[in-house]
């Protein structure tokens, strides 16, 4: 019996041995847990999110939408999982206070998708909208632009090029008598040929009707629709390299597309002797480049996003902008009014903008119900830090809701309204500054071209009221223009504005 007892207790000791002292560690492992769960990063709250997807499939085809629908469930700053990406999203001034100022530094990283230009030709640091870190080249290349593009005496020098390119705008819209015109397209070849005259001094765009779909203005289109695709490789990274939807290699035959159309003006550039371009202090925006060493992977990566950012978004305000006056006969006829007043019947220059305060008040409520980047281009914390409590893990992707901050009746008095009286004389501003009203985002990453959209808009707006009546096609009225949006880079109408101009007198005259 002694025997048998030995044998058993022999056989289970190893088991009783780690119970027990499991059972004596019990206490310690609670404290540990505990503090660990302590420890653990508060993310901010969010949807429930499946295994591997995460919320993939909750966000539809316009996430501005969906993202300031899910603000009223789950707050101000949210999160949510797009595949192996954690996204936070703020929807409320205080949020984007905190964000684009408060945490600058650590979240003014760029989440750079695949089919970005830089990456697209293969010169990733040479970019200014979509490279990873605000490093000394990016800084560099900020300053090059802003000083030769985008500074007050840039613009100021650059006035003579806008208004030509106006009256040839005109001229072409003229030609259409009584027939349907597409507002965005004929935008956007003026902003394209404004952009091509200050950057490499000649038009890139024919204002022929044939050609506004394709040529360059085709190409830049493309490029922006291929980028503002939801692309499986930026959800998971690590698929990246097989390139499943192809559009990898889209965006890459279209940005080489694109280059051909100014290859041949950097090599002719390039060619002239030093003394030449050094000995022409009115250059234009390519020669300042080559005086500075720029290599031509470097020029073609900045003239295609400075092209395709600077004419999507700023034609697409132009098209909102006609859109919401033909619907509200009210606000188009003091526009006009403003004109005939402060402009006769010369045709308006950018000198005569500062004069038009009404029509001004219009393009700023066109920016806050209609901004043309809703979203903003995503940022990437850096570091991870703490916004509204909650911690915001580094690598995460970081997204300010502009649109939903436009709308928000916490802010704004009837907000769905188009009412441009709310900006008369009021000091809200678009620099970035007020965080009820950034259409152009604030901090490190505000949009480089801000002050040149704000010349080029109203000035176009401006022209097209003042030298045209504008009327619908035949059996359409006001309420039956369709407001539905296209989310993309740029927000555009998901159904182009058609519009059928007759010539005032004005224009008449000058043609």
């Amino acid at each position: 019996m002694s025997t048998t007892l030995s044998i058993l207790e022999d056989q289970t000791s190893p088991i009783l041995f780690p119970l027990t002292l499991l059972f004596l560690l019990l206490p310690l492992i609670f404290l540990l847990s505990k503090r660990s769960l302590k420890r653990s990063p508060i993310l901010p709250p969010g949807p429930f999110g499946w295994p591997i997807i995460g919320n993939i499939f909750q966000i539809g085809s316009n996430p501005h939408q969906t993202f300031a629908h899910l603000a009223k469930s789950y707050g101000p700053l949210f999160s949510l999982k797009l595949g192996t990406q954690l996204v936070v999203v703020g929807s409320s001034p205080a949020a984007a206070m905190e964000i684009l100022k408060t945490h600058d530094r650590n979240l003014s990283a760029r989440f750079v998708p695949h089919v970005a230009p830089a990456k697209s030709l293969e010169a990733s640091d040479s970019s200014l909208g979509w490279v990873g870190e605000c490093n000394d080249s990016w800084k560099y290349l900020r300053t090059v632009c802003k000083t030769e593009l985008f500074s007050g005496k840039a613009i100021n020098s650059q006035a003579n090029i806008r208004d030509q390119k106006v009256i040839e705008m005109l001229g072409f819209v003229a030609k259409m008598k009584g027939e349907v015109v597409k507002i965005r397209e004929i935008a956007f070849a003026a902003i394209l040929n404004m952009l091509s005259n200050i950057m490499v001094s000649r038009d890139l765009a024919e204002l022929e009707y044939e050609s506004l779909n394709g040529g360059i203005c085709g190409l830049m289109r493309k490029i922006t629709d291929v980028a503002s695709s939801p692309n499986i490789s930026d959800f998971y990274p690590f698929l990246g390299p097989f390139d499943l939807q192809n559009l990898q290699k889209k965006a890459k035959e279209l940005c080489n597309k694109a280059c051909e159309m100014w290859d041949q003006i950097i090599e002719e550039r390039k060619q002239r002797k030093t003394s030449e371009i050094d000995s022409c202090p009115d250059g234009d925006f390519l020669d300042s480049l080559i005086k500075q060493g720029f290599s031509n992977d470097q020029i073609n990566v900045l003239f295609v996003e400075l092209f395709s950012a600077g004419t999507e978004t700023s034609s697409s305000t132009v098209e909102w902008t006609m859109a919401e006056l033909i619907r509200n006969p009210r606000c188009l006829k003091i526009v006009q009014e403003e004109l005939a007043r402060e402009i006769g019947e010369d045709l308006v220059k950018e000198s005569d903008l500062p004069k038009l305060s009404y029509l001004q008040a219009c393009v700023k409520e066109i920016l806050r119900l209609h901004p043309a980047g809703p979203l903003l281009l995503p940022h990437r914390a850096a570091e991870s830090c703490t916004v509204m409590n909650y911690t915001i893990p580094k690598d995460s992707q970081v997204i300010v809701n502009v649109w939903a901050i436009g709308r928000n009746p916490s802010c704004w008095k009837e907000p769905l309204e188009f009412e441009p009286e709310r900006f008369l004389n009021s000091s809200l501003d678009f620099k970035g500054n007020d965080f009820e009203f950034f259409p152009f985002g604030s901090g490190r990453r505000i949009c480089p071209g801000m002050s040149m959209a704000a010349k080029q808009i109203p000035l176009i707006v401006a022209s097209l009221i003042h030298s045209f009546d504008w009327s619908l096609p035949q059996g359409m009225i006001p309420n039956d223009i369709d407001m539905a949006e296209k989310f993309g880079l740029a927000m555009r109408m998901e159904q182009p504005l058609l519009l059928i101009p007759k010539a005032k007198t004005n224009i008449e005259k000058n043609n």
